[in-house]
């Protein structure tokens, strides 16, 4: 018999521990190498933990639901049992159960004596046959497919206690089957309790810290989008034709933001202690929602990026946000966010800011709204930005300021081209 252990992977720095989500495979199930087994949730990202050998799962350690972690020790693997399978036949004829000379040579074969093939303990926990309760003909005693056919047909095996083959001589520990939390009978109301996922509990932890450490102000002001529908409408079919992805309005939106923050710096700086950290570079994040929750993955010198480029890497963060793969590299780090609620309809907001950054922009849907100008009362697609910023270090001077230059970049883009 081969045991090997299956671990926990390794955390970033930053984070202690981990929650297990679900398992994928139960106890007697046969694996293959780099199969995905469990999901273990940090507070940042889902990582995946694969099988690092083919065998059989003959061990769960922690169950669902439990924390756990870095190389924290989750299974153990068989993996000497797919070597007896493959040279197993696939199907053998239904067998007698063994005379006892042979189930005493069998007893007395080793540890691997009354373990039972893939497939045989597929078929024991479809039956709910107890381990040892099949006597093995295999190979070294081993419990076959054929042997477990026998002893249904025969009803010579006992009921199982729990729904999984567990191999014997190898100490174990069944994974307990977590009910869903029980929805209290309220007649017409009904309720649920259930617990916060790791990561929607960090969110509030951050989000609280924020609001109690930083002294958070909020400016609004109002954008004509017409300027940026426009130029969309004009390239659009070109620039789809170039660089494969449509152009959208957060691409306008991250440059309007890079181009204020390089007037004003104090926008994209950070508080350590009582020092202010200003960022010679322009990591800009973008929130997300997941099915998980909010994430806010890091666009990496935006500055440095086209159109398509920020186009192409926020169509890449949505894809890996609803497929749970975003890494720890995608959501570290980060000097300015950008929320963008319009996309779900909202008017106007104020976006928290995402600690240690010490400035948010909150972006809201473009609505047709009455506007005057030059006197006269006219339609235009108007959008209200707001930016909430930490009053500890920046002064309203400068928050107004910037605000007013993404307007201006916005209404004007060709600002962006010159850097006016």
């Amino acid at each position: 018999m081969a045991i090997v252990e299956v671990k926990v992977p390794q955390l970033s720095e930053s984070v202690a521990e981990a929650t297990l989500l679900q398992w994928k495979k139960k106890v007697g199930d046969a694996i293959t190498a780099d199969e995905i087994l469990i999901d273990v949730e940090t507070d940042k990202v889902v990582l995946e933990v694969p099988a690092p050998a083919a065998g059989v799962l003959i061990e769960i350690v922690q169950a669902d639901g439990a924390t756990v972690l870095a190389e924290q020790l989750l299974a153990r693997i068989d993996t000497a049992a797919v070597a007896g399978a493959v040279a197993a036949p696939a199907a053998a004829p239904a067998a007698a159960p063994a005379a006892p000379a042979q189930a005493a040579a069998a007893a007395a074969g080793g540890s691997k004596a009354g373990i039972a093939m893939p497939a045989a303990a597929k078929l024991m926990a479809d039956n709910q046959l107890a381990a040892g309760s099949v006597p093995g003909t295999g190979k070294d005693g081993r419990v076959t497919k054929g042997d477990v056919l026998g002893a249904v047909a025969s009803g010579s095996a006992s009921a199982a206690p729990a729904p999984a083959q567990i191999p014997t001589g190898v100490p174990t520990k069944l994974l307990p089957q977590v009910a869903p939390p029980a929805a209290p009978n309220l007649g017409d109301r009904p309720e649920q309790r259930v617990p916060m996922t790791r990561l929607r509990a960090r969110v509030a932890e951050r989000l609280l810290q924020s609001q109690s450490s930083n002294a958070i102000l909020t400016t609004f002001n109002e954008v004509n989008m017409a300027p940026v529908m426009d130029m969309r409408k004009r390239f659009q079919e070109k620039f789809e034709k170039e660089h494969g992805v449509k152009v959208g309005f957060m691409s306008f939106f991250v440059k309007a933001a890079v181009h204020a923050l390089k007037k004003y710096p104090v926008l994209n700086a950070s508080v350590d202690g009582n020092d202010i950290v200003y960022h010679g570079y322009f990591d800009i994040g973008i929130a997300v929602g997941s099915p998980r929750g909010l994430v806010v993955p890091i666009l990496r010198n935006a500055d440095q990026m086209s159109f398509a480029d920020i186009e192409k890497k926020i169509a890449e963060f949505g894809t890996k946000a609803r497929d749970g793969k975003l890494g720890l590299d995608d959501l570290t780090g980060g000097t300015f966010s950008i929320s963008n609620g319009g996309t779900f309809g909202s008017m106007m907001s104020t976006p928290i800011i995402n600690p240690p950054q010490s400035a948010i922009l909150g972006v809201h849907a473009t609505k047709d709204r009455a506007v005057v100008e030059n006197g006269q009362i006219v339609i235009r697609p108007m959008n209200y930005l707001a930016m909430s910023y930490d009053h500890r270090i920046i002064d309203g001077r400068e928050a107004v300021l910037g605000l007013v230059a993404m307007k201006d970049a916005l209404e004007d883009p060709a600002r962006l081209l010159f850097d006016i």
